[in-house]
């Protein structure tokens, strides 16, 4: 190679090594939406001390990079409109990304029914074909955990709604922005950044934490490394499971739980099905042993029998009654021969020791598929082993490790998934989160407010902020029996306190048997009656009846309530109120008639005793909680009283 030649390709090199330092921030890519009316930050990274020139439509600004190559400028703001172009340019390089719109940028959090895929919702087939919408893009923002807040995000860009792409969006998401853009007309752009099963204290920063009363002692102990983070973890495994975090059980002491007449009773009780993680064993990455008492007709013990196990790709070892009966590696739909005489009449041990689980390895310990696929059955006789009558307990004694996730440490997706957020400007944002919370529902009262102020402490701004009110599911206890769920909504109204905030009441629109309500339409529309009455000035009623107050008559309640709309009204075929609870000075609740009267809601105690307090949708599954005003959303669950409830004492560790 010629001396020219060498050094022409070693400027090309210098230049291209250049270069390949400018960049934008991740959020600025092709089809971005930026927020109208205010200014507009844009910020990203070149050589340290390079002058950046950025051009955003006819809007020139120009930054110096800081020693570390970040820089930043500040667009004045601008009316909604587009597409626009967004350049950015050094002495050693262009950038230049396209299709650009200004609308309204909302933030969209929280946990799986907002994650939630449009895919994954009611009538995917209808909405593909409305959605058919290119001034509305969405992003999404990675998984991901840090110890530390992040400067940027490692993937992601802006997609266009279309019947393509749509499927990926977040469900809630799209159809708050289909229907206020459909009713303004503005673009809408969607940072969705939320993460399945993730509790609110991940979203907070350690500042807050550190400022709180609630946090403050967790946030000043927050882990600096992983393997601190780890064996924090592991403490509180072995606390709630053995009793004593600083348990240590030997290889021998595990061989023990092999032995016959070993007693598991006080293992955790949880059906085997799905993840560990979310049975109180959290990101547990390891071997383990699951057992159960099994009851056997003496028929079945002189015959061959088949055992059940369901799916789990991982090495087991089968002991029944302290006798290793089978032991294989199998994939899919497992089924184990088990020899006649095997089994004795009556009760028996049933053991299975699993070695960690080879695919996938990010599930952990438990089992997928079917639980009609958990039995012990003859050809003419099956005995289902499906619920919750097992016992769990991780080994560990043997290797293992921890998946670094959504919730092993407070703050730790407010540093890697809404840090490198900030300060890309937003209209405001909308929550859907608690299910995971709904065990400490009474310290949500103050955790979940906390989240709020911070994130508008970072913005530096109030903006709106709108949730979802849990829905519908589990159980649907009485009000003598408690219910956490019943108290995170309680929790989630009392937020409304703070300025500028909102609630869609979801009740009825849930599911007893399924965590993900699959109408997430209505969820949508819901939280888009909020946005068109406050930020958007449209005349639209935002919200169902509202507990206010509440008159004692001898043995009545008349409750008072705001947003009636145009008028109280009982969506039953019937037409009867139902979900009404009433206590007298005894503080025993009974279900209660209750009517409609006007603008008021009377109910009466069967009993003819005093009334003293009145609750109403008090349940995890309130199924028949009836109320509703007349433009058809729904009483939002509420009581009268101010009892100690179920979760007052349960703390974030």
């Amino acid at each position: 190679m010629t001396k020219p030649t060498l050094l022409l390709s070693l400027l090309l090199l210098l230049t291209l090594q250049s270069n390949a330092q400018l960049r934008f921030a991740r959020l600025f890519t092709d089809h971005a939406v930026l927020q109208r009316q205010k200014p507009i930050p844009v910020w990203g990274w070149a050589n340290p001390n390079e002058q950046v020139t950025v051009t955003l439509a006819n809007q020139t600004q120009q930054a110096k990079a800081d020693k570390n190559g970040k820089w930043q400028v500040k667009f004045a703001a601008m009316e909604a409109g587009g597409p626009l172009t967004l350049t950015a340019e050094t002495i050693s390089g262009r950038l230049v990304f396209s299709d650009l719109l200004i609308g309204d940028v909302w933030l969209c959090s929280g946990q799986s029914n907002m994650e939630w895929t449009v895919s994954q919702s009611a009538n995917y087939a209808e909405e593909k074909k409305n959605a058919d919408f290119p001034k509305i893009r969405h992003f999404k923002v990675e998984h991901k955990v840090s110890l530390s807040p992040e400067e940027d995000l490692s993937s992601g860009s802006w997609e266009v709604a279309s019947a393509e792409k749509v499927g990926d969006f977040t469900a809630v998401g799209f159809f708050f922005a289909r229907e206020v853009f459909q009713k303004t007309g503005v673009p809408i752009g969607l940072l969705n950044s939320s993460w399945g099963g993730s509790q609110v204290e991940s979203w907070i920063s350690k500042e807050a934490m550190c400022g709180s009363d609630v946090l403050k002692t967790y946030g000043e102990n927050l882990p600096k490394n992983w393997e601190e983070a780890d064996l924090h973890l592991e403490r509180n495994i072995k606390k709630k499971l053995l009793g004593n975090p600083d348990a240590n059980p030997s290889l021998d002491d595990e061989k023990k739980y092999l032995q016959p007449g070993y007693d598991f009773s006080h293992w955790l009780k949880a059906s085997p099905m799905w993840q560990w993680d979310w049975k109180g064993i959290w990101a547990w990455r390891g071997n383990g042993f699951m057992a159960r008492t099994v009851e056997i007709p003496a028929e079945m013990t002189s015959q061959i029998t088949t055992l059940g196990l369901a799916e789990q790709f991982s090495y087991n070892e089968i002991y029944i009654n302290g006798k290793l009966a089978a032991a294989g590696l199998l994939k899919g739909t497992r089924q184990f021969l088990l020899p006649a005489n095997i089994w004795r009449p009556g009760a028996n041990s049933l053991m299975v020791k699993m070695n960690k689980t080879i695919e996938p390895e990010w599930f952990g310990l438990g089992l997928i598929g079917s639980e009609n696929d958990l039995y012990v059955s003859t050809p003419t006789q099956k005995i289902s082993l499906a619920g919750d009558d097992w016992r769990l307990m991780p080994s560990f004694a043997e290797p293992h490790s921890f998946a670094h996730s959504s919730n092993n440490v407070g703050t730790a997706i407010y540093n890697a998934m809404l840090a490198p957020l900030i300060p890309y400007a937003i209209r405001g944002a909308l929550w859907y989160q608690g299910e995971t919370n709904a065990g400490r529902a009474y310290e949500y009262r103050k955790s979940f407010p906390l989240m709020i102020e911070d994130w508008r402490k970072r913005w530096n701004e109030d903006f709106p902020f709108y949730f979802v009110q849990l829905s519908s599911f589990g159980a649907s206890q009485n009000s003598n029996q408690g219910s956490p769920w019943a108290e995170l909504r309680e929790a989630q109204t009392m937020t409304l306190r703070l300025p500028n905030t909102g609630m869609a009441v979801t009740t009825d629109i849930g599911d007893p048997n399924d965590i993900h309500p699959r109408n997430k339409q209505d969820v949508g529309k819901r939280l888009a009656a909020n946005a068109l009455k406050f930020v958007y000035k449209q005349n639209v009623l935002h919200s169902g009846p509202m507990f206010e107050s509440v008159r004692f008559e001898n043995d009545k309640a008349i409750l008072s309530f705001r947003h009636t709309g145009s008028g109280l009204t009982v969506k039953d075929q019937y037409g009867y109120l139902k979900g009404f609870e009433i206590a007298g000075n005894d503080r025993v609740f009974h279900y209660a008639k209750a009517e409609i009267e006007g603008d008021k809601v009377v109910v009466q105690h069967p009993r003819g005793m005093v009334s003293t307090s009145v609750r109403y949708a008090w349940a995890d599954a309130p199924e028949d909680a009836n109320l509703f005003n007349a433009e058809g959303f729904p009483a939002c669950p509420f009581r009268t009283d101010d009892w100690e409830g179920v979760t007052v004492r349960v703390k974030f560790e």
